[in-house]
């Protein structure tokens, strides 16, 4: 017999998904047949699958050693996947992961291990919330590898397809902060349609009347926030959501972001990477989500001295204390 207490943390769930997380490797399945058949039981009592537990519950799980042992054996194909992630909102149906900077979100070629995707399946592998064989939960959308912020995770088939028609309707509203070369005064919107080259890994807009049947419409909207030395730092809407998108439309109206050295981008000292955060999301349903600036890209906009209230900009892109962007004869000289 194994006995677990329930712990202040665990308090709430229900005892099927408690079980799934103690025995990651025993499907659903085969914890309500053990529940049926009472080999588990709660306070003494022959357990039931929707039981609520609480703090100080005591589980019990009737099993022998070895397959006990075989039940809690890692399963290889997580192994050497970190298990850190910075989780802004979960439920039972969709995880909300804030992505740092130089992971990426889906393996590819030169890495098929540590990334977003399967730190996300290792931790729901070690929660009990997937068994590995199963429909694999996946993002809704991606990020660059050197894009942070918010990625929207379904964790089962019926709500990743809802959240897909959402993202293809123009439901699902995402912000991002930017900061870019040049100075901007006013909100503006780019609407070049975009061609995606492969092979070079970019994204090129094309005029009007150059347009292919590989070229598809694509709109940015941006707003600034404030500006410092030669940058001004963006609020960015994507009305659609290209590949490179937003790198490619600044950059060929002239104003590419700080660090994007691929998009013509100047680097910027202890910053490796283009100057871009997926700072905000929100669901067709209401539900709205927000990421804090990492601390690489805070310590950028410090070094420029920009006013700290701007790092942080609240849900409608607004920076927490007043209007941080001021008319050129008002801004402090640098």
């Amino acid at each position: 017999m194994v006995e677990y207490m329930i712990t202040r943390a665990e308090s709430g769930k229900k005892l099927h998904r408690f079980l799934r997380q103690a025995l990651p490797r025993l499907p659903l399945s085969g914890v309500y047949k053990w529940i049926r058949v009472g080999r588990v039981k709660v306070n003494r009592k022959k357990g039931k699958p929707d039981l609520v537990l609480r703090e100080g519950d005591i589980v019990q799980l009737f099993v022998r050693d070895e397959e006990y042992a075989e039940l809690h054996r890692p399963d290889p194909k997580f192994e050497g996947v970190p298990r850190n992630l910075d989780i802004v909102y979960e439920d039972d149906d969709i995880l909300v992961v804030n992505k740092p900077a130089g992971l990426l979100t889906h393996p590819d070629r030169a890495e098929h291990r540590d990334t977003l995707i399967n730190r996300v399946l290792a931790y729901l592998y070690d929660q009990g919330e997937w068994d590995g064989r199963s429909f694999a939960p996946a993002a809704a959308h991606r990020l660059d590898r050197n894009t942070s912020g918010i990625v929207l995770i379904g964790k089962h088939a019926e709500v990743l397809r809802d959240l897909a028609a959402q993202i293809r309707g123009r439901q699902v509203e995402k912000r991002y902060l930017a900061l870019v070369h040049g100075r901007l005064e006013k909100p503006g919107a780019l609407r070049r349609a975009l061609v995606r080259d492969p092979v070079k890994n970019r994204t090129r807009p094309v005029a009007p009347a150059s347009e292919s049947a590989e070229a598809m419409a694509a709109e940015t909207r941006y707003r600034p926030l404030a500006a410092a030395e030669d940058t001004t730092l963006l609020d960015v809407t994507l009305v659609s959501g290209r590949t490179h998108q937003i790198r490619a439309h600044l950059a060929a109206a002239g104003h590419p972001l700080v660090g994007d050295i691929k998009y013509g981008g100047k680097p910027v000292k202890g910053l490796r990477h283009q100057f871009l955060h997926a700072y905000f999301l929100r669901l067709a349903d209401g539900r709205s989500f927000t990421a804090p600036l990492p601390p690489e890209l805070r310590k950028v906009l410090g070094l420029l001295r920009f006013p700290a209230e701007v790092q942080d900009p609240d849900s409608d892109g607004n920076p927490r204390r007043g209007d941080a962007f001021r008319p050129e004869a008002d801004r402090r000289r640098i």
